[in-house]
């Protein structure tokens, strides 16, 4: 019998552009050699240019969506991203209990690139008491990490001040990203009261959409093959680099990155009869 397949849930909005969300965690963990499923959270319009629509799911139906994962293909790993507000956060949070989900990664998606909040502050404040404390890592970037510590961030020494409060406060590892134009490609993890700098190469390529939810994802299928967070985080800092290194350029704004950069198929390339 062969080895049965490691598996990941992500829960997350669609990007209808394929580059960040839903879409890119699933090419994210099928690169990984991960079943990937999915409980959606919002519906997008958007490419690289910008989000022109969203559509939220209702509780219920993000409810029905978790119980069909949950009660079939038990997930190895989960992994969350968007979620704008505390109702559909406390529905992810019942049923990660209610299952006893292992293994998750929370991306909390605060911030668009153009600096614009995404989430209301009912939903981060049922974020930082409901799900965060679930998470066995939280992978903020340095203006989500401010908004939940409370401090600003603008050294290397801040952002392990940042780190140790959040992780401290709610109970769970963090993955502080660099970037934003402070230790860019160099990310810091504290976990159990110490700190961990995971040094990074810098990759000059603009087309960088997806990156924090690739990352998460990436982090997500490692846990599921078995890794401790150490090696989960720096197996995902290499994938990234793979990714963005290959230099795909599409679209007309900020494009996405290749997540198959690394995949070898007889069936890429072939050329019709």
């Amino acid at each position: 019998m062969s080895e049965q397949m490691r598996t990941a849930l992500s829960i997350a909005g669609s990007d209808s552009s394929g580059g960040a969300g839903i879409q890119a965690d699933m090419k994210t963990m099928s690169a990984h050699g991960i079943y990937a499923m999915t409980a959606i959270t919002a519906l997008t319009a958007q490419n690289t240019t910008g989000v022109t629509s969203i559509r939220e799911v209702t509780p219920s139906f993000l409810s029905d969506q978790l119980d069909a994962v949950f009660s079939d293909i038990f997930p190895d790993a989960v992994k969350i991203g968007m979620v704008s507000s505390a109702a559909l956060i406390r529905v992810i949070a019942q049923k990660l209990k209610q299952y006893g989900a292992r293994h998750i990664v929370v991306d909390p998606v605060m911030v668009a690139t153009s600096g614009a909040r995404l989430m209301q502050d009912e939903a981060l404040g049922t974020l930082k008491s409901e799900l965060l404390p679930l998470a066995e890592v939280v992978t903020p970037n340095i203006p989500e990490a401010e908004i939940l510590s409370g401090m600003e961030i603008s050294s290397a020494a801040d952002m392990e001040k940042a780190a140790k409060y959040i992780s401290e406060s709610y109970r769970c590892a963090v993955l502080l990203k660099g970037g934003h134009d402070l230790n860019d490609a160099n990310d810091l993890l504290f976990r159990d009261g110490a700190a961990k700098w995971f040094y990074g190469r810098r990759i000059h390529n603009p087309n960088t959409h997806g990156t924090g939810c690739t990352l998460s994802s990436a982090i997500a299928s490692n846990l599921a093959c078995g890794m401790n967070l150490d090696e989960a985080v720096r197996r995902a800092k290499e994938y990234i680099s793979g990714a963005l290194a290959a230099m795909l350029d599409l679209g007309q704004g900020r494009g996405p990155m290749n997540h198959l950069f690394d995949l070898r198929s007889e069936f890429i390339r072939g050329t019709a009869p």
